[in-house]
């Protein structure tokens, strides 16, 4: 990591992880949602991709533009970011781009991830009911050089999304007394 992302993840380690936004009824973030979080569904239509995300923080949605669009040259920040895909063989790769400064990209060591954060993942079928995941974080402000990551997903048949909403987490947040954290320093300019 670098200083800044170092940094970043030793406060969230020292404060034992309360301050991830999961906690506080805010979405995961990406490419937390996709192997940190609960079961999803993957529908494909014309020119779009769509995965549906069962999450602690309510249902979550995510689209993958295949229509040869490119990825947005400035796109407006947000959790989930801007995702095109492509098909190369058998594999279906996505590339996003657009995600928030400073978001999870896990849960046990609490790294973080800057604005500048490019994923690519690459969905293979690797047996029946099974696919690899393969994960390149690609960040320059967050870490010395990119990374790749390997994770199995698992066919759940006959499995629906189940809704879940943090009403009244309000009233949680109330008796949890933890102290405010201080402000994450924002992302290193480039």
């Amino acid at each position: 990591m670098t200083p800044w992302a170092a940094g970043i993840a030793a406060q969230r380690s020292s404060r034992d992880h309360v301050d991830d936004p999961l906690g506080y009824c805010l979405p995961p973030g990406f490419p937390r949602i996709t192997f940190g979080g609960g079961p999803f569904k993957i529908v494909h239509a014309p020119g779009v991709t769509a995965f549906f995300y069962e999450t602690l923080a309510g249902p979550m949605f995510r689209q993958v533009f295949t229509d040869g669009r490119p990825l947005p040259a400035d796109p407006e920040p947000s959790w989930l970011g801007y995702s095109v895909g492509r098909w190369d063989g058998n594999a279906f790769i996505v590339e996003t781009t657009g995600l928030r400064d400073g978001g999870w990209l896990d849960t046990r060591v609490g790294r973080p991830h800057s604005d500048a954060l490019k994923v690519t993942e690459r969905f293979e079928r690797s047996s029946i009911g099974t696919m690899m995941l393969t994960l390149t974080i690609d960040d320059p402000k967050a870490f010395r050089s990119p990374w790749t990551i390997r994770v199995p997903l698992s066919l759940l048949p006959d499995t629906d999304l189940i809704e879940s909403f943090c009403d009244g987490h309000q009233k949680t947040m109330e008796r949890r007394l933890i102290t405010p954290a201080p402000p994450e320093p924002p992302s290193p300019r480039q």
